[in-house]
């Protein structure tokens, strides 16, 4: 098994920042892709960051410029630093990971989320 853990979520005025990490555990061969998705209430949940195990970036429209993925892969961690938040980013952030475990298979794994509010 693999458990994801998400910190750093809270309230913060637009115009702030905030950052979250993740931090993966258990049966953990090697990570692929890890991510950060965000959902919204009322919303579909959707892709915000994500980075490849060789550090290649991509983001959501909405977030560029003003968010920043990063990954260690020594310790299995991942965190997004949020820039210059506004409003509409206020949702839930959920962290991803695409492991590859002892037994070489590969799964996708989700955190419990952590929530981030951003007041006007």
């Amino acid at each position: 098994q693999v458990q994801l853990v998400e910190s750093g979520g809270g309230l913060v005025q637009a115009g702030g920042s905030l950052s979250l990490s993740c931090t993966a555990s258990g049966r953990i061969f090697r990570i692929n892709d890890m991510g950060w998705y965000r959902q919204a209430p009322g919303k579909q949940r959707e892709l915000v960051a994500v980075i490849t195990r060789g550090s290649n970036t991509n983001y959501a429209d909405s977030v560029k410029g003003r968010f920043t993925i990063a990954r260690d892969n020594a310790k299995n961690t991942a965190s997004l630093q949020m820039n210059s938040l506004k409003p509409e980013d206020t949702a839930v952030y959920y962290c991803n990971a695409k492991v590859v475990s002892w037994d070489m298979l590969t799964n996708d794994y989700w955190g419990q989320g952590t929530r981030v509010t951003v007041s006007s």
